[in-house]
């Protein structure tokens, strides 16, 4: 059985890395900064429109010396999704951003498709003058009943029937960076994101 006293301590050896991050001064100051950490994002599709259903969502930052978290003991969007811990954070500081969010226990239904995993997290940051970095650690991850060896790297891509997981999704724009741990997509069924964090600094 997975412990959730090993899911506190993982997240929150994880979120003091995240934190440190923020100990490097640097010089100068932001004008704007983008910020924000959702736990999971749910869209359920239909004939006549779509349902989206944001757990442990931490909402935009507002200013550089915002500090945002949001939390869950369990979380259940049926049939679609059903998670624990859920813990999300995004910090500004003057010269960077950091973000992370993270659950446990995930169990997923999309289109027909399962997916779990005992551990799920992203993790973003943004330094002023162009430093960003983000990753994605899961642990026990199966889909469609079958292991997948997670690479660490960058848009790791899973076909299932009608759709696709994108695994450790990364996007970068004017805005910032955005790393979503797992991205699952079924066409006209649901496209779920677990574990988003998004930092942006300028």
């Amino acid at each position: 059985m997975f412990h959730t006293r090993s899911l506190y301590g993982k997240a929150a050896a994880l979120m003091i890395a995240l934190v440190g991050l923020l100990a490097v001064p640097r010089a100068g100051a932001a004008q704007t900064v983008t910020g924000n950490a959702t736990g999971a994002r749910v869209i359920t599709l239909g004939l006549v429109g779509g349902t989206t259903t944001l757990l442990a969502d931490t909402g935009a930052l507002a200013g550089t010396t915002d500090a945002l978290d949001a939390s869950q003991p369990t979380a259940s969007v049926p049939p679609v999704l059903t998670g624990e811990v859920l813990q999300a954070v995004t910090l500004g500081w003057p010269d960077q951003v950091a973000s992370a969010a993270s659950l446990a226990n995930l169990t997923l239904a999309v289109g027909g498709t399962g997916i779990s995993a005992d551990f799920v997290m992203a993790r973003a940051g943004a330094a002023l003058g162009g430093g960003i970095s983000g990753a994605s650690f899961i642990d026990n991850l199966t889909i469609g009943g079958v292991p997948i060896l997670v690479t660490g790297d960058p848009n790791q891509t899973v076909a299932i029937p009608g759709g696709l997981v994108v695994i450790n999704e990364q996007t970068v724009s004017a805005d910032g960076t955005t790393v979503n741990a797992l991205h699952a997509q079924v066409s006209g069924a649901a496209d779920v994101v677990v574990a988003s964090a998004t930092a942006g600094i300028r």
